[in-house]
């Protein structure tokens, strides 16, 4: 099921972009280490050249998220410089504290959110 507002995000994969999957994987697994990372945007050019052109940035990002959920590439991590694999211990546990990280972030925000609720709803029956 689609997240309201993000569908473009996380809609399913469809049929055709199942397909593309290995295609993805087979690019990815050369990118070893960080000096040898491909951007997100680079990696959509990389299939436009192969003839897949309709693929839009936001798409690639749920390729990569089935990749990774669905154990396609061990330790795929990512940094401003783009997708790569890593062999690095500490860098992985690093990623894996970035991702905690943000999850926390993102949780305090909705509990924030669903308080404000609370009181707007709360104002609204007075």
């Amino acid at each position: 099921m689609a997240l309201l507002r993000f569908e473009p995000e996380t809609t399913k994969l469809t049929e055709y972009e199942l397909k593309l999957v290995p295609i993805v994987v087979n690019i990815l697994k050369s990118r070893l280490g960080r000096e040898n990372a491909i951007t997100n945007k680079n990696l959509v050019n990389r299939m436009s050249k192969l003839g897949f052109s309709s693929i839009t940035p936001e798409r690639m990002r749920k390729l990569i998220n089935h990749i990774r959920i669905y154990d396609l590439l061990d330790c795929l991590v990512a940094s401003s410089k783009g997708y790569y694999i890593s062999n690095d211990e500490k860098e992985i546990s690093d990623y894996i504290d970035s991702l905690r990280g943000r999850e926390e972030a993102i949780r305090a925000v909705r509990l924030a959110l669903e308080a404000q609720l609370g009181r707007l709803e709360k104002e609204q029956l007075e």
